[in-house]
This record gives C-alpha cells, sequence and structure tokens, in this order.
C-alpha cells in the first residue's frame, strides 16, 4: 500500500538549484514524484558562516517502509556529492523525510515527523506550498495552520519561476 511522503531538500553549495533538481529527479526510486514547491532562497540557521540555501519540498507517493526511503534519500546524498563535516554546515544536498503520511517513527536513525520542522520556515513554506492540509501527526495541526504560527523570522524568499520548476 502506498504514503505520501514528503521530503525537504536544500542545496548551498555549486549550482544549488541544479542539484536541488538532479536530487528530485532521483527521487522516482523511491516512488511517483507527484508534487515540487517552487524552490525558495533562505539564509543559513545555525552555522551562519556559509551561502544561502536553496530549498524545496517534494510530495512522493511511495512504497517503500520508512528505513528504506531514509536509505534512497542517503544514497542522493552521497552520489551528489555530500559530506557531512559540519553540524548544519555547507552541503551539496540535503534530503530529510519531513513527513510519511500519519506514521511516526522514533528510532536513533530516523525521526518522523522531522523534529525541528515546525520551527522552520524554510520547511514549512515550500511544504505549505505543496501539501497546506497534511497534518503533523504529533502536534495534530495541518501545515497551513503550523505555517500561520511560525514564529521564525529567517529569511525564505522564492526564486525566478524560470529556475523553480524541474
Amino acid at each position: 500500500m502506498s504514503v505520501f511522503a514528503y521530503i525537504g531538500l536544500g542545496s548551498n553549495m555549486g549550482n544549488k538549484a541544479d542539484l536541488c533538481k538532479q536530487a528530485i529527479a532521483m527521487l522516482s526510486r523511491a516512488g511517483k514524484v507527484t508534487k515540487i514547491s517552487s524552490y525558495y532562497c533562505t539564509e543559513p540557521i545555525g552555522y551562519q558562516e556559509q551561502d544561502d540555501f536553496i530549498n524545496a519540498a517534494a510530495e512522493v507517493e511511495t512504497d517503500l517502509p520508512p528505513a528504506d526511503l531514509l536509505a534512497v534519500c542517503h544514497t542522493i546524498e552521497d552520489e551528489l556529492g555530500r559530506s557531512r563535516l559540519v553540524r548544519w554546515g555547507p552541503r551539496s544536498i540535503d534530503l530529510d523525510i519531513l513527513l510519511y503520511g500519519t506514521v511516526q517513527v522514533n528510532t536513533q536513525d530516523l525521526v518522523i515527523p522531522h523534529p525541528l520542522m515546525a520551527s522552520r520556515g524554510f520547511v514549512l513554506i515550500p511544504l505549505a506550498e505543496i501539501a497546506p492540509q497534511a497534518v503533523h501527526p504529533v502536534l495534530n495541526k495541518t501545515i497551513a495552520h503550523l505555517l500561520h504560527e511560525l514564529k521564525d523570522a529567517h529569511r525564505v524568499v522564492v526564486v525566478d519561476p524560470s529556475k523553480a520548476r524541474s
């Protein structure tokens, strides 16, 4: 039985938009990519000494269990040159499972829903664009409602539409 999973994407190295487009195309390994948000230019959070990010969200209809979906995401990151040297530091591509239907997972390797998503504009803004009625299964609020309550003041600006779609 398939489920709709939502993947957050981010890049702040090299050709950021192109890396996001490549990652989205590669997500077809996990199932059918059914929706893609616009791309957003966002300022870094945490480690500040780095370039701005391009962020987006994708909806994937998948039959994979969460751990296998995570493995696909990690393989895509590896193939696109991701290195994990600095926590929240520069990266060629970052893929995070934000939601997996209404399933909750809490293991050493994977937490769904993503534990920080409700407090981050760079996650909620693209996710609300493609799935405003999706429900955060822990907070029992829609993504649109979480965005309305958001206190994050970090800059999140839509990128030129000609660059925004794959």
